[in-house]
């Protein structure tokens, strides 16, 4: 395949830009410190003020976080109950760990199409892969685009399924005024250095089921407690703990949760400039005929972790892999999320096939992720601008090369 030149032989930029960056000030610094300084590196006084501080923000009666956005994934599903011969219904287009988790369990994650306009999974189609084997739905807020809660929590109803929000993107967002993290049966989240808000790493599982909040201590650390009314056995003393389940060692720091902490009293900032490029991007990109924009649904006050473009083929004299390379000829460095889960060679050992889910392969074979983080510039955005509209202009169908 011929890489495209630089359109014009000049690129928009002299530096690079990248698809996503962490925002790290004083306050941030100082917080790691004050932990670093202090004896309490983990199972500290920051994680229960961590946890508090998400339940403020999300509406959440519980948080327990753990030590990434998979952990929460895994150990929601232990507290669903999802065990071997389950099924669990997932999106195609997102991160290995939706489907992983149900694999974690011994279940069989099964994919549901998404909504050709939206990109998240579509209602009906979760609807239509419901089995007598299905146990949980973990719904993918891809991008930071809430799901559809209402016709999925109705669907989990009428079937005695479990609806696992997996929220990797979505935190800042509110679905019908209501922030998310607060509406589905658990709503995970990860803080990884590309999302909104992070501790370096970290996740957490939000619920309002004390059921579920109980496991979920467990699993998080080792099946072990201290609690009295869990205990089988009389305490020999005050030292006494007892396992009564199998565990995993998913903690998270001290170190991170002052991070964190920090970071999310900026989150209405980093809402707020993330919305601020996303709507500059959208005037700017719906204006032309060879680029789609991800539609939003009403009920979703996004606060977008990923801004997708998605190409228009026949508009096009280039594929999306040579749109992708004229981008970084401009040093617009991007990427693309995702591939299919089920493309992988490792569920292709374990049978799933290519065609199941056509409106997501379609979908793959046409977006890239642009760079959106709230430390980009007016200027930033408007090279990225730039650079999109140079290159749709220079290879369009309809077009001659630019001067």
């Amino acid at each position: 395949m011929e890489k495209p030149a630089i359109c014009g032989g000049v690129p928009v930029r002299d530096t690079k830009i990248y698809y996503g960056h962490q925002y790290i000030d004083e306050a941030d610094v100082a917080a790691v410190a004050d932990v670093v300084r202090n004896q309490d590196l983990t199972c500290g006084p920051k994680i229960g003020e961590l946890e508090r501080k998400l339940c403020e923000i999300t509406g959440a009666r519980y948080a327990v976080v753990c030590s990434n956005g998979t952990a929460a994934l895994h150990i929601a599903c232990l507290a669903a109950g999802v065990g071997s011969g389950d099924e669990v219904i997932t999106t195609p287009i997102t991160f290995a760990a939706s489907a992983n988790c149900a694999l974690y369990c011994g279940a069989k994650p099964v994919f549901a199409d998404i909504n050709e306009e939206t990109y998240n999974i579509d209602p009906e189609e979760v609807k239509r892969h419901v089995t007598e084997r299905t146990k949980a739905v973990v719904a993918v807020d891809y991008t930071g685009q809430s799901v559809e809660e209402e016709e999925l929590l109705e669907i989990c109803r009428a079937n005695q399924l479990v609806l696992i929000e997996d929220g990797a993107h979505v935190i800042g967002t509110k679905y019908k005024g209501k922030p998310n993290g607060s509406i589905a049966d658990m709503t995970t989240f990860s803080f990884h250095p590309v999302k909104t808000v992070t501790g370096g790493e970290g996740g957490a599982v939000l619920t309002n089921n004390e059921e579920y909040y109980r496991k979920l201590l467990l699993y998080r650390s080792h099946g072990i407690t201290r609690d009295k009314d869990l205990l089988e056995r009389e305490p020999d003393g005050p030292w006494y703990y007892e396992q009564i389940d199998l565990g995993y060692n998913y903690r998270m720091t001290d170190i991170q949760a002052a991070l964190l902490i920090s970071q999310l009293d900026k989150l209405p900032m980093f809402s707020a400039r993330r919305k601020e490029i996303v709507a500059r991007y959208d005037e700017a990109f719906g204006k032309l005929p060879q680029i789609r924009v991800q539609k939003e649904i009403p009920e979703s006050d996004t606060t977008r972790h990923l801004y997708i473009l998605r190409i228009v083929p026949e508009k096009l004299k280039i594929d999306r892999r040579q749109f992708f390379d004229a981008l970084g000829a401009e040093n617009i460095c991007c990427n693309v999320h995702y591939i299919p889960t089920y493309y992988f060679p490792y569920y292709e050992r374990l049978g799933y096939k290519r065609g199941i889910c056509p409106k997501a392969e379609k979908l793959y074979e046409e977006i890239i992720s642009l760079p959106l983080y709230y430390a980009m510039t007016d200027q930033d955005v408007e090279d990225v601008i730039h650079a999109v509209t140079k290159i749709a202009g220079y290879y369009g169908v309809d077009s001659t090369a630019l001067e």
